[in-house]
């Protein structure tokens, strides 16, 4: 008979995106797995895999829990431009607060992986499609009612944003006071004006 598992897988993949978060692959080992999550190896094995799909698996999970927050943010009602801006202003703010320097578990991934981790890759390019299609999407209704210039090109900017937004977030790991990413998004902002 098949034994019931003592713990919650949920709980621990949640523990373990905190865990890759944090150190990212390299720095975090499977005793490291073992004591945060606080689970036998053989469960970790038995339930994610090895280390490589376990760190994909909590790729994914953090993926999805902030693509839905941006997503809700650009889509919702109303006015599209004071969204995009919003987002802008949010990631700043979250760069220029971030006192434990994670940063982002998906650039952190890009800038860690993604060089010689085809699924990593993928999942990165992902994410980045997603934001940078919310993005676009948000700034054609934006032109569409007038809130953006109708000489400006949704397409170009969208991708404009998406590389400042990941750089707001690489640079934010290390700007001590938060300077240097709150004039790169003051001056991502004055495009959007």
């Amino acid at each position: 008979m098949a034994r019931t598992k003592a713990f919650d897988p949920d709980t621990a993949l949640a523990a373990a995106v905190d865990l890759f978060w944090e150190r990212g692959y390299e720095a975090t080992s499977m005793a490291d797995l073992v004591d945060r999550l606080g689970i036998a190896r053989a469960s970790v094995y038995a339930t994610f895999g090895g280390k490589r799909e376990l760190f994909l698996k909590a790729l994914d999970r953090y993926g999805s829990s902030a693509e839905t927050g941006i997503l809700r943010d650009l889509t919702g009602d109303g006015p599209a431009l004071p969204a995009v801006r919003a987002l802008v202003e949010r990631f700043a703010r979250e760069a220029a607060g971030d006192t434990g320097r994670r940063g982002c578990f998906v650039v952190n991934t890009a800038v860690e992986r993604a060089p010689h981790d085809p699924p990593a890759a993928r999942r990165v390019r992902e994410s980045w499609l997603l934001l940078e299609t919310a993005l676009r999407s948000a700034l054609l209704r934006a032109q569409a009612r007038g809130e953006l210039a109708p000489d400006r090109d949704p397409h170009a900017l969208a991708r404009f944003l998406l590389t400042v937004l990941q750089g707001i977030r690489v640079v934010g790991k290390a700007d001590e006071d938060g300077r240097r990413v709150r004039d790169a998004a003051e001056q991502a902002l004055l495009l959007l004006s």
